[in-house]
């Protein structure tokens, strides 16, 4: 098990370029494969697809596409608890976004120029959704509701079969509830393929968001360029700031909620005070015993985790803008003092009542988030993701006289003299 260390700035510094590092370590093999994948795909179409789909997942579906009367009857056997819960999630997750949409503008000036910005959304953009032995619908709620609420005309869905080929009904009932147009069982890098080019019955998209493992982020990679992304997913990450008024077994809870998904998973604890770190290696022995994923969990812990002791707070914001992770947790007796100099995380959970799987499920931001290290320069996912900007411009003649001395000016200066001719022949500007 993980023990408390007391660090330097010049150890946290080294710390955060390994973590960093590791999420460079994908191996060659796999974006090699992921060529070929894709590849395949693009020349083979669905059939490429359905021999990936048998060889990852274990059997073909019978029908690829899922119809709205399926996912409606699938969703019909979920439990009603989990339909209730999910409902209320989407509600949450919908009102938060909502608030994110931008309007078109136009601007008319007194000398008769118009100029503005159209906002719209997107024609098509496919989602991806973990499916088979792990099915994430909170992923199908965080995707499909921005997209919605942008305005994009077409939400495609894609999602793994189970091993007996037929779709998970949770996430079925996520589709519906949040408003996904079509469904494809097919997974992985196949899918992805299969969303950027099109085949005779998966249509193409513009932008492919959503996570996935390693052959899917490295398909979003190779083929960004053919279609956008939102971003390219690493392991899943925590911090947590905390200082002597926290709970160390809140803290340990936390970092085990993250420790769990996979081994390369990072969770973190930073204090300035050595008696908590110290409580809370001793509440993760203690409440790792009667959690499921044990395994993996130690497995995380041991090679990315970590329990560090530093001089002051001031030091632990030091460190959480220079590691910029996924997940932030502040957990001090006045959290909100932090939040003005926390310039680098994917999302905030402030105070001990906002763990990071509120987050993840229900409180509305989204749980896409950028990962190592890219929130110093990436935002989570959200209704700007699924929009495109347009500007125009409309100047009347003397607009144009008035602008033509600048613009010759500027057109010569750069060799282009097409440029200023453009301006010329109008009759504006010395011929």
């Amino acid at each position: 098990m993980i023990q408390p260390v007391t660090v330097s700035g010049a150890f946290g510094r080294e710390f955060v370029r390994q973590l960093k590092e590791r999420s460079r370590e994908n191996d060659r093999r796999v974006e090699e494969a992921v060529a070929a994948i894709v590849e395949d795909v693009r020349a083979g179409g669905d059939a490429a697809v359905e021999k990936y789909t048998v060889q990852f997942d274990g059997k073909a579906p019978e029908r690829t596409e899922i119809t709205k009367e399926e996912m409606r009857r699938l969703a019909q056997g979920c439990a009603p608890a989990f339909l209730a819960a999910m409902e209320r999630a989407a509600a949450n997750i919908r009102d938060f976004h909502e608030r994110q949409k931008q309007q078109s503008w136009l601007e008319t000036r007194p000398d008769g120029v118009i100029m503005g910005q159209r906002v719209r959304g997107l024609h098509r953009v496919g989602i991806y959704v973990p499916g088979g032995t792990a099915a994430y619908p909170s992923s199908v709620l965080m995707n499909a509701i921005p997209a919605r609420i942008a305005g994009v005309k077409e939400i495609v869905m894609a999602t793994p079969p189970a091993k007996n080929g037929a779709p998970n009904p949770e996430i079925m009932a996520a589709a519906l509830a949040a408003g996904v147009d079509r469904v494809f069982l097919m997974g992985g890098a196949q899918a992805v393929a299969a969303l950027a080019y099109g085949t005779a019955t998966v249509p193409k998209v513009d932008k492919i968001v959503g996570p996935g493992n390693i052959y899917v982020a490295m398909a979003k990679k190779h083929l960004y360029g053919v279609v956008d992304i939102d971003m390219i997913a690493g392991p899943s990450e925590i911090l947590i700031l905390a200082d002597r008024t926290a709970d160390p077994r809140y803290l340990a809870a936390d970092l085990m909620s993250q420790a769990a998904p996979v081994k390369s998973a990072s969770a973190i604890l930073r204090t300035d005070d050595p008696a908590l770190a110290k409580r809370t290696a001793e509440e993760l022995g203690r409440q790792m015993q009667v959690l499921s994923r044990r395994e993996i969990i130690e497995s995380s812990l041991e090679h990315y985790g970590a329990l560090l002791v530093c001089g002051s707070m001031d030091e632990a914001v030091e460190f959480a803008n220079e590691l910029a992770p996924e997940h932030l947790e502040v957990c001090c007796e006045n959290p909100m003092e932090y939040l003005g100099r926390l310039d680098n995380a994917g999302s905030v959970f402030l105070g001990n009542y906002s763990p990071e799987p509120l987050g993840d499920y229900y409180a509305g931001p989204n749980h896409v988030l950028p990962t190592s290290g890219t929130a110093r320069f990436f935002s989570p996912l959200s209704v700007d993701s699924f929009v495109k900007k347009s500007s125009f411009i409309a100047y009347t003649k003397r607009a144009l006289q008035e602008a033509s001395g600048d613009i010759i000016t500027l057109a010569e200066a750069e060799g282009l003299t097409a440029h200023a001719n453009a301006v010329r022949v109008r009759g504006c500007g010395h011929v």
